[in-house]
């Protein structure tokens, strides 16, 4: 299994915390990180909001690389309707040369009317075709060295990437995806399937099994592990961390109800979101309190002993997957993330990654 870390970039929860000190924290967790063995360091792409701040996640990652010695880095994700095609192919293509070929590639559409309300032109009712078109282009041009499109919203004459890619992406690419027509696009372009651990397992697998499904019909081999972002606060005291793991994930899922609104009612008059739109019926169905409850059955914190159980009932379940955790959400003070992290390599890390 692969074990990275997922870097947010939150201050919510943190009070009077300066965006400096973010961005501090999650690179001193992220380079640790490499020092503790960790597989990947994965990094969100989000704007303007206290929930999550990293607008740009190439440049953040180039950094990142440039101070690391082993540890692959990852975009979790570029969000392809908020970017040219064109230049993400050429960034991309860029930093895995910087990388010399430690970069994973991942790319998603997002969820959020608030910040789709901000890139002006940018219709949330265009993400799916936006994504569709803007991430065919950029696959296949990592692929042959020129970006080319006729589509809507991209015509693109043929054009060499410089420097051009020396390495195939098949197998070190991702997509977000968390309705059937996610689902789909994400196996049409080859990328592993990439979910949040928000929900019960067993409701998850019907989705994951068709997305397997389709990356076999599309691509001809059995599709890869999928990536799971989880949430892991991991003390060895079981009191405290049953505690203090429910209060953090508590107050990361306000952050989360308030940036996507996911129980409005706004999805239903959003074309391409018509899975989100029958979430949220359930979620005001089973309220905020039904919504944590389902959140902390399915992410993994605890003591270490716990939280290996918790990823053992998922691998017998699931099969094989790789887990990008995040350690800093939620108002968690920085002394006990990095505890939190260490706990967790010393303990939990070297076990998964035998699996």
């Amino acid at each position: 299994m692969d074990v990275g870390i997922q870097s947010l970039f939150a201050s919510h929860g943190w009070p009077g915390i300066t965006d400096g000190q973010v961005v501090e924290e999650e690179t001193k967790l992220s380079l640790l990180a490499d020092e503790l063995n960790f597989d990947v360091i994965w990094a969100v792409e989000h704007h303007f909001f206290d929930y999550s701040f990293c607008p740009d996640n190439v440049v953040w990652l180039a950094s990142i690389v440039a101070q690391t010695k082993r540890a692959d880095v990852g975009t979790a994700a570029i969000i392809m309707p908020w970017n040219d095609p064109l230049r993400v192919a050429e960034k991309v293509a860029l930093l895995d040369h910087i990388a010399k070929g430690r970069l994973r590639f991942g790319l998603g559409r997002g969820l959020s009317r608030r910040e789709y309300a901000l890139f002006e032109g940018i219709e949330m009712d265009e993400s799916r075709a936006r994504f569709d078109e803007g991430s065919a282009m950029v696959v296949d041009a990592l692929e042959s060295g020129f970006i080319e499109g006729d589509g809507p919203f991209y015509p693109q004459p043929r054009t060499p990437l410089r420097p051009a890619p020396e390495r195939t992406f098949k197998g070190r690419t991702y997509a977000v995806a968390s309705s059937d027509d996610s689902l789909n696009a994400a196996a049409a372009i080859g990328g592993a399937m990439v979910m949040f651990s928000d929900k019960p397992w067993k409701g998850r697998l019907p989705a994951i099994n068709k997305w397997r499904e389709l990356f076999k019909k599309y691509n001809g081999i059995d599709a890869p592990p999928p990536l799971i972002c989880d949430f892991v606060y991991c003390h060895e005291d079981a009191e405290i961390a049953a505690e203090r793991g429910q209060q953090y994930i508590g107050r990361y899922l306000e952050s989360v109800l308030e940036h996507y609104e996911v129980m409005g009612d706004h999805f239903d008059k959003t074309e391409g979101y018509e899975a989100y739109a029958k979430a949220s019926e359930v979620l005001n169905r089973i309220g905020a309190g039904g919504f944590l409850k389902g959140f902390l059955e399915a992410t993994a914190h605890g003591t270490p002993e716990q939280v290996l159980e918790k990823y053992r009932a998922r691998w017998d379940l699931l099969g094989a997957f790789e887990i990008a955790p995040a350690f800093r959400f939620g108002g968690i003070p920085y002394s006990e993330a990095e505890a939190s992290l260490r706990l967790f390599s010393d303990q939990v890390l070297p076990e998964l990654q035998s699996w």
